[in-house]
């Protein structure tokens, strides 16, 4: 068993069983499904996601393996994920409480609180009328630049996201959003992978996955020649010659996910 409290959990569980009490948590539920359940709460005045994940059975495990998924087994993923960021400087939430029972994946219980980071908007509606109202280009070449650098941080630290959609980007609120105060976090890493060196396999589908949520907010080429720029850090001519293929897979790879879209609507 893992367990691992920090305030207000720590006090408030003192002497109970934390796996019950956080069952017990009650707030508005954000997603409801067979193996996980994830919910907003307040304690003490304050906001915390809660995402609680039980056993999907062997059944469920081998389905996704057999469909080329990989399951989510429990909150381990997330939480080490969020260390793993945090060490490297890549801005994400901060997880208060994480607790592992039982050491079949088909039937663990486990679960993650963190911090609510408010007031944010995703950037998904941060950019919503960027093609009606365009933004102040200052402002887009600095959100770009941001985005390019956490992607490339979490990549380089072994991390890759698997749901590296704009929507999961955090644009803080709290002050004006100005080109010289702009702060981004980096949310919903439940599916998050963490490698000694990460293979170009899974950096490619996190690029694919970002390149498409943002195929409708107006971005130029120069936009996403400023993106590569960020991304891997070297000059602009070394990524177009070293980078073709990827950058021909990419064009070809987002489009597919945009014609699904279309067919399926957010269902991808």
């Amino acid at each position: 068993m893992k367990l691992i409290l920090a305030e207000p959990f720590k006090s408030l569980w003192a002497g109970r069983d934390a796996f019950a009490e956080v069952e017990r948590l009650e707030g508005e539920v954000y997603r409801e499904l067979e193996g996980r359940r994830t919910l907003r709460t307040v304690v003490d005045g304050r906001g915390y996601f809660v995402k609680i994940h039980r056993g999907i059975g062997w059944g469920e495990v081998f389905k996704n393996l057999l469909s080329a998924k990989l399951p989510v087994l429990g909150a381990g993923q997330e939480w080490r994920a969020i260390q793993r960021l945090t060490e490297v400087g890549v801005p994400t939430m901060t997880a208060v409480a994480y607790g592992e029972k039982g050491s079949n994946p088909a039937t663990q219980h486990s679960f993650i609180v963190t911090e609510e980071l408010a007031p944010t908007i995703s950037l998904e509606d941060f950019t919503l009328n960027w093609v009606k109202q365009p933004p102040q280009p200052p402002l887009k070449r600095a959100l770009i630049a941001e985005v390019a650098r956490m992607t490339g941080m979490m990549h380089r630290a072994g991390v890759n996201h698997r749901d590296c959609y704009i929507c999961h980007f955090l644009l803080h609120t709290d002050t004006p959003v100005t080109v010289t105060q702009l702060r981004l976090s980096i949310i919903d890493l439940h599916r998050a992978q963490i490698h000694t060196v990460l293979s170009n396999r899974w950096r490619n589908k996190d690029l694919a996955a970002l390149y498409f949520s943002a195929l409708d907010i107006g971005l130029t080429q120069r936009d996403k020649l400023r993106f590569l720029r960020g991304y891997f850090q070297q000059p602009l001519r070394q990524i177009l010659r070293d980078e073709a293929r990827l950058l021909t897979w990419l064009e070809s790879k987002a489009s597919k996910l945009y014609a699904r879209k279309l067919r399926h609507g957010d269902a991808l």
